[in-house]
């Protein structure tokens, strides 16, 4: 259980920081790119983000469902499933909002698209943030016990 909760905060500290640095610098940046460059920034981007990305977003999924599984004393029910909520809510976000905005701008700079980006990638960014205070105590939880 230990191992879990660790690699389950390690993974979502991670992203939670990560997101927010996307949220404020990163995502309002592209409208600086310019024409010329940006389908070429825009691959660039998704192929770089993916490597940053896709492991600890998959060891996070990976640990939240551990975490389901092994729910009891050291993780509450009621968090373990708050969590995992909260982790389909960003992975719908992803495919549903912030990966159809990314086709279109995988075609060129769209100024509606960048906007759109940078405004539903709150529901990530808070989302995240709340997993990290979730994570956060759930290892407060596990430290007598330590």
């Amino acid at each position: 259980m230990t191992l879990v909760l660790l690699l389950h905060a390690a993974s979502t500290l991670w992203m939670t920081g990560l997101i927010w640095f996307v949220q404020v610098v990163h995502y309002p940046l592209f409208s600086l790119v310019g024409d010329a460059g940006f389908t070429a920034y825009e691959h660039a981007h998704t192929t770089r983000t993916t490597l940053v990305v896709g492991p600890p977003m998959l060891l996070e999924l990976a640990t939240t469902v551990a975490l389901l599984g092994l729910a009891g004393d050291a993780v509450p029910r009621s968090a373990a499933w708050m969590g995992a909520a909260l982790l389909a809510a960003i992975w719908l976000s992803t495919a549903l909002l912030q990966v159809p905005q990314h086709s279109l701008l995988s075609l060129g700079f769209d100024a509606r698209a960048c906007e759109v980006l940078v405004q539903s990638n709150w529901i990530r960014t808070i989302g995240w943030s709340l997993r990290a205070a979730l994570a956060l105590w759930l290892l407060w939880r596990l430290l007598p016990s330590l």
